[in-house]
């Protein structure tokens, strides 16, 4: 059985406000992953064609050449940095706007609650 085509799900035509802005901020969060990547080899390629590489297999950083530490060290920080920051983000609009969230409401003894 097939579902109704209101119930359908999909990162490609998303429904609401809500779906739509954090549509929005998945792709700038992985445009800018892909910008860090490339664009880091980009500029290591660069150096090493362009400006005689030997200065920068020469410079350390924690006791790793440049164009390793970037590969290896840091793009990965900045994979987990962009996930951080994308679940504070996530944070803080899902406590901004609800529309279409599931809530539920405990009632305190002053409202009539048991």
């Amino acid at each position: 059985m097939t579902k109704p085509e209101e119930t359908v799900v999909s990162i490609f035509k998303p429904r609401g406000a809500t779906m739509r802005s954090e549509t929005r901020v998945i792709a700038l969060v992985l445009t800018s992953w892909l910008a860090a990547v490339v664009g880091s080899q980009v500029v290591v390629c660069f150096l090493e064609y362009f400006h005689q590489g030997a200065i920068l297999s020469h410079w350390t950083f924690f006791n790793l050449p440049i164009p390793f530490w970037i590969t290896g060290q840091f793009l990965p920080l900045w994979f987990i940095l962009l996930c951080v920051l994308f679940n504070f983000w996530m944070d803080r609009h899902a406590a901004r706007n609800l529309d279409g969230a599931l809530r539920y409401r405990i009632r305190s003894r002053r409202e009539g609650g048991n």
